[in-house]
């Protein structure tokens, strides 16, 4: 078997890729800033370093097979020479270590909101093209990211990037968290008309198809240099999905709404208040946030299907089961 190595692998989803590849019988190495004892205790070759540390990445790139480079500085806020280091001159580090060692296969995980603007997006597929604007670092930091990694294809490297939309399940330490906060303090506001529709990806789904997208790349294959759209089986309508997920939770439903034009007028406030007074810190609401909450955004997965035959088995009764579990403890 080859090594595989995660960057970002002690995270909610780089975690999840981690296990498959345990549970495959494959070598891993784990790149991240933090340490994973219980990750080295399965076997896990873990390393410390930062992905814009050039010489650190290339170190850890010695000797393997392929990368999934899943870290990233992911959030709606912060400043933009921060997510560039990490997002894109990360990744530069990350294909320039794969040239330099000859790792052949490179799979990046990127992200849906490459292609947001402030408008709705239903059922686009990859053809959907890059927004002339965006709204947040993140986002354009994940877009140039993603158009290095896929321009880096060529006979010594094939790569291919991902896109999983709101990923979700055990082990979330962002979604399911942020909201089951906010529902208990009684802060949980509907933005919209709730009609929105959005894709969920459930983390094992995310995450097999990580694996397949892999073990489908060659330099001749028809993933090599694309991006694919991943998501669970359907879309959902979001604030029924919210709602759905706090009774799992026993947590009360959303009983307030606002309006998308007044809540984007009170994020580009609030934008406006927290450029001028960092010692702020994060706003509690952007335009960029507004829009996730109160616009569509589902997408095709025809193509991932097509190319590596992608087929989420994880439906969403059986995810909010799961779920439930482990948020009360359970083993899910």
């Amino acid at each position: 078997m080859g090594l595989s190595l995660v960057t970002g692998g002690g995270g909610f989803l780089g975690r999840a890729i981690v296990e498959m590849l345990l549970a495959q019988a494959e070598s891993v190495r784990v790149v991240a800033r933090g340490q994973y004892p219980e990750l080295a205790g399965l076997g896990v070759d873990c390393r410390q370093a930062d992905l814009r540390n050039a010489d650190a990445v290339s170190a850890v790139c010695q000797g393997v097979d392929i990368v999934y480079h899943v870290a990233a500085l992911a959030d709606v806020w912060g400043r933009r020479r921060d997510f560039f280091s990490v997002n894109v001159d990360g990744t530069d580090n990350v294909i320039a270590a794969c040239r330099r060692h000859g790792v052949p296969r490179l799979v990046y995980t990127s992200s849906p909101s490459v292609v947001f603007g402030m408008s709705s997006l239903e059922g686009v597929d990859e053809s959907q093209p890059y927004p002339q604007r965006f709204y947040a670092h993140y986002p354009k930091s994940k877009a140039v990211a993603e158009q290095r990694v896929l321009a880096a294809a060529d006979n010594g490297l094939a790569t291919c990037a991902l896109r999983p939309h709101l990923i979700w399940g055990p082990g979330d330490t962002h979604i399911v968290p942020l909201l089951a906060s906010q529902a208990k303090a009684g802060k949980l506001i509907q933005v919209g008309d709730g009609s929105n529709l959005a894709d969920m990806t459930y983390i094992d789904n995310a995450a097999t198809a990580h694996l397949q997208a892999a073990a489908a790349l060659t330099e001749t294959s028809p993933v090599n240099g694309q991006a694919y759209f991943i998501g669970d089986a359907a879309p959902v309508n979001m604030w029924e999905w919210i709602n759905e997920l706090l009774a799992h939770l026993e947590l009360p439903p959303v009983r307030r709404s606002i309006s998308y034009a007044a809540a984007s007028r009170i994020g580009l406030a609030m934008e406006m208040v927290h450029t001028v007074l960092p010692f702020l810190g994060q706003p509690r609401l952007t335009r960029f946030l507004a829009s996730q909450f109160a616009t569509s955004h589902y997408f095709d997965h025809g193509k991932a299907k097509r190319d590596f035959g992608y087929d989420p088995q994880v439906n969403n009764a059986e995810g909010m089961r799961r779920t439930a579990a482990w948020y009360r403890g359970g083993d899910g």
